[in-house]
């Protein structure tokens, strides 16, 4: 049986006390406090249990991720992690959890799919789920859900694959986009490499009607979706198709494309019927002057978190280039690219 490594900084509240009894019971765990207890996160299951209180803010969890990030971009190499979080009222629980992923992915740690259980002050975001278990009230459903996560952390394989099939989704063009020239850098190195590229027109995915769940889940049976189109026709047979699912990502105001946020809104009523718990994600992020790590969180929070996409090491190219072109000035960018397509192989790939 692997052994659990629990980082639980600062105050513990009784109900994140119970998550954290009720999800490892009956594992072999140590315990991490303080930042200074940290010396060496390669190789293990890692396991954050934060509370965040009322205000959002554990100061001591932002000392461990400070070490994390000071420690190098190896320093949770070969580890696999998962977040239990819990906030005294209905903020901040996402937000931190997903700053917890990136600094961790960064440093070399892969998430299994669906890596969180969070626990708001209500336990409201509970409510989904208790229409379907209603024999169990939200803080029983919290509890459950948190021993999901954990066992999905012990249980968590990576398989590589002979053949990876490569889906790259994006809404930019080729004669303007400093990120999809940063993503011919990177396709450069992965020659041999089975690799479809869809491009999402203005215009040509409508964002999710937000259908009744009951509906949602009917067309979903049928693989389609309430609005069809490219969605239903290329972008769906093309998503159960792919291993690695790659976002070529520009940074507008601070967020991804309207296009390809209506993508992964759109990718709900495929997710009712199929999980994506066996597929990876990466990401080529380029901002015009600051805010990739904002892009990352989000794509974090919708693809892993929600849609249940493995996020692996070092998931995401983030580079910053305003006028078109500007990316190819950058040092070393060549080498840059060289490195994450390696990475994408190495942890993928049988081939290499």
């Amino acid at each position: 049986m692997s052994k659990l490594t629990v980082i639980m900084p600062g105050e513990v509240s009784e109900r994140l006390r119970k998550m954290y009894e009720y999800s490892t019971k009956g594992y072999e765990i140590e315990i991490i406090r303080e930042s200074c207890e940290i010396n060496n996160l390669k190789n293990k299951r890692i396991l954050f249990a934060v509370d965040l209180g009322d205000s959002g803010i554990n100061i001591e969890l932002f000392k461990i991720l400070n070490k994390i990030k000071l420690s190098g971009d190896d320093f949770m190499q070969d580890s696999f992690g998962s977040v239990l979080i819990n906030s005294g009222n209905e903020l901040y629980s996402r937000d931190v959890a997903r700053k917890i992923i990136l600094y961790c992915n960064l440093a070399g740690c892969m998430f299994p799919g669906r890596p969180l259980s969070e626990a708001t002050g209500s336990l409201k975001n509970f409510s989904t789920q208790k229409k379907r278990i209603p024999g169990m009230n939200l803080e029983e459903i919290c509890f459950s859900d948190s021993r999901n996560v954990v066992e999905r952390l012990i249980d968590f394989k990576v398989t590589k694959i002979s053949d990876p099939k490569i889906l790259t989704l994006h809404a930019s063009n080729y004669r303007t986009s400093n990120t999809l020239s940063l993503w011919n850098k990177v396709k450069k190195n992965l020659t041999g490499y089975n690799i479809k590229e869809i491009h999402i027109e203005n215009g040509s995915v409508r964002d999710c009607k937000g259908c009744p769940y009951k509906a949602c889940k009917h067309y979903s049976q049928s693989t389609n979706c309430f609005y069809g189109g490219v969605m239903v026709e290329e972008v769906y047979p093309a998503i159960l198709d792919c291993d690695i699912l790659i976002m070529l990502c520009p940074n507008y105001n601070d967020s991804i494309s309207a296009n390809l946020s209506a993508v992964i809104n759109r990718l709900t009523s495929l997710f009712r019927k199929t999980k994506f718990y066996d597929k990876y994600v990466y990401s080529v992020i380029v901002s015009g002057f600051s805010g990739s790590d904002i892009i990352a969180q989000q794509l974090i929070s919708s693809l892993n978190i929600n849609k249940t996409f493995m996020l692996p090491p070092k998931f995401a190219l983030m580079e910053t280039a305003n006028d078109f072109g500007a990316i190819d000035k950058i040092e070393n960018i060549d080498h840059k690219a060289k490195r994450f397509a390696e990475n994408i192989k190495s942890c993928v790939s049988k081939k290499n």
